[in-house]
């Protein structure tokens, strides 16, 4: 493991899972959960999904987070992204601290700050490409870079695609139309929710090879949550979770050394 100065400890109410807080030093960072505590229910139903984490994830780098089902890693991505509250501790954007802000200043803070890809695409079916691409912006009133909005759909391959509407595109090609969306509009942040999860092995790296291409050439930040080892390969660190701790992190793994950390975390 590289883990850049963090060194994990035996947790005493969690024998067997260890303590660690993850921190890329050297690098600014997009965002930060400082002891984000998660529950739901109460009394004998109560359930902890993050269970007092503090992680920070660098400013133009791609990061992965990865766990056992039930490890809290949607939770973590959900609560950093603002689609859902903490209980207590904080999630931070920059120097913005989610838990203070109101809800239509929340609702502005995603539309103009963060990128979101998910599982199901989440395409209008009634809108074109290019519409459903533009559709924030159109949203909050703003002006698209035009020339931008080209360079994005040249390089995803969605020139030729723009006036057809989801049910017309392959899913791969809604996947990319997700990623335009998530791109045109330069956020600080693109956020993705399994993103590889419904498509098959070829849509997928294409959609990683855009998620890495916007790191590496756009100055991009980029947040997954995956179960897949070979896409979490594409970034430049993985973080792990499991009952709703950080257990670990590993900086440029290959996919045989997720595979071998994941295998030891979920026997």
């Amino acid at each position: 493991m590289t883990d850049q100065g963090s060194t994990p400890s035996a947790d005493s109410e969690n024998p067997g899972v260890e303590s660690f807080q993850a921190a890329e030093t050297g690098f600014e960072p997009a965002a930060r959960a400082i002891d984000l505590y998660k529950q739901y229910g109460e009394g004998e139903t109560v359930v902890i999904a993050l269970d007092h984490i503090n992680v920070s994830f660098a400013k133009n780098k791609f990061t992965a987070i990865m766990g056992p089902s039930g490890s809290g890693k949607s939770t973590l991505m959900h609560c950093m992204a603002g689609l859902d509250s903490a209980t207590s501790g904080s999630a931070l954007i920059g120097d913005t601290d989610l838990s203070t802000l109101r809800d239509k200043e929340m609702t502005a803070l995603r539309r103009d700050r963060l990128g979101f890809i998910f599982q199901s695409f989440n395409l209008v079916p009634t809108l074109t490409a290019a519409e459903n691409i533009t559709l924030p912006s159109d949203i909050a009133g703003s002006k698209v870079d035009q020339a931008w909005f080209d360079e994005i759909t040249t390089r995803l391959g969605l020139s030729d695609r723009l006036t057809h509407r989801p049910a017309e595109l392959s899913g791969g090609q809604q996947q990319r139309v997700a990623c335009a969306r998530a791109l045109v509009s330069r956020p600080d942040i693109i956020f993705g929710d399994e993103p590889t999860g419904n498509l098959d092995s070829n849509s997928a790296s294409e959609v990683l090879d855009i998620l890495r291409t916007a790191v590496d050439k756009d100055d991009q930040t980029v947040v997954i949550v995956t179960h897949d080892a070979r896409a979490a390969s594409y970034a430049d660190r993985v973080v792990f979770l499991a009952d709703g701790q950080l257990v670990n992190e590993l900086i440029d793994p290959s996919m045989d050394e997720i595979l071998a950390f994941m295998a030891g975390v979920e026997r």
